[in-house]
């Protein structure tokens, strides 16, 4: 238990003045819906990350299959991509790649390069977020069109709508490169 409130301390310190006694933090945890005997740091903190941020946010109306163009279908991620909680210092440019058809359905493939350059490091690295649009041929044209996403050397496919991105993604890849390139000197 001592470890517990310990951990909740963390969490909950700007909200208490720096006080992160048990008896500071237990009507604390009463008020977000929390008792003294609150089983697991981490569900703790994924709860009150939840309850502070909400579900994602996807204010994107995709557009209808028989409308969908490069075009749009670009547009229409670059809007996606201004939903996101990024800092201001990222930067993006967004192409389309290719397409790929099969017998149901044609698969629009984009890329948006994001980078962080300042006055010190210019570029310092990239790092990519691939799009793939999928438009039927078979079911009604009226529907919207699906939109999954994985972010560069990440094997997860997300759905707009049904994941918050997050800007450490982007970090943490360029760091990895960065870090490659340390290692292996040409």
């Amino acid at each position: 238990m001592l470890v517990v409130w310990k951990s909740c301390a963390v969490c909950f310190k700007d909200e208490t003045g720096g006080d992160t006694s048990k008896a500071a933090l237990e009507p604390l945890a009463a008020t977000k819906g929390f008792s003294a005997t609150c089983a697991s740091f981490f569900e703790l903190v994924k709860i009150l990350r939840e309850r502070e941020r909400g579900p994602p946010e996807d204010h994107i109306k995709w557009v209808a299959a028989q409308d969908f163009t490069v075009e749009v279908g670009k547009e229409q991620i670059a809007e996606y991509i201004r939903t996101w909680e990024l800092k201001p210092l990222w930067i993006y440019s967004l192409d389309c790649l290719c397409s790929t058809e099969d017998e149901h359905q044609t698969y629009y493939h984009y890329r948006a390069r994001f980078s962080s350059p300042n006055a010190q490091r210019p570029i310092q690295g990239t790092a990519s977020v691939y799009f793939a649009v999928q438009v039927s041929k078979v079911g009604p044209q009226t529907e919207p069109v699906d939109v999954h996403f994985v972010v560069e050397s990440h094997r997860l496919v997300h759905t707009p709508g049904r994941t918050r991105f997050t800007d450490k993604w982007l970090v943490d890849i360029i760091e990895t490169k960065a870090a490659l390139r340390e290692a292996i000197k040409f």
